[in-house]
């Protein structure tokens, strides 16, 4: 899985493509199975991403003082390699599994 990942954080095309191919499985589930509306589903999706992505993004970051490699004009604390692409994918996956579990827990068919 984590290889899987890295090969598709290698390249910006195949990370977009996977983020919208992860979405677009998991609003059409939330969608069929659970009555949501389209619309409903993506916003939900949309909210979920962008709180997980905050949650997401500080696992494994280095700063450069701690890599030892601080780049001249920079923050020592930066991180060094920020790894973007693949928490995007981690994140779209978490998202996913909270939207579905969220969508088959809640009562949401309002949306």
């Amino acid at each position: 899985m984590v290889t899987c990942l890295k090969t598709l954080a290698g390249s910006l095309w195949l990370t977009l493509g996977a983020i919208l191919v992860v979405s677009i499985i998991a609003i059409g589930i939330v969608v069929a199975a659970f009555g949501l509306r389209i619309s409903g589903g993506t916003a939900l999706f949309f909210i979920i991403w962008w709180t997980l992505l905050f949650a997401i993004l500080p696992f494994g970051v280095k700063s450069q003082a701690e890599a030892g490699e601080v780049v001249a004009g920079s923050e020592p604390g930066a991180p060094a390699t920020p790894a973007l692409r693949e928490k995007a994918l981690w994140t779209t996956l978490v998202a996913a599994f909270v939207l579905v579990f969220a969508a088959g827990v809640l009562p949401l068919a309002g949306l």
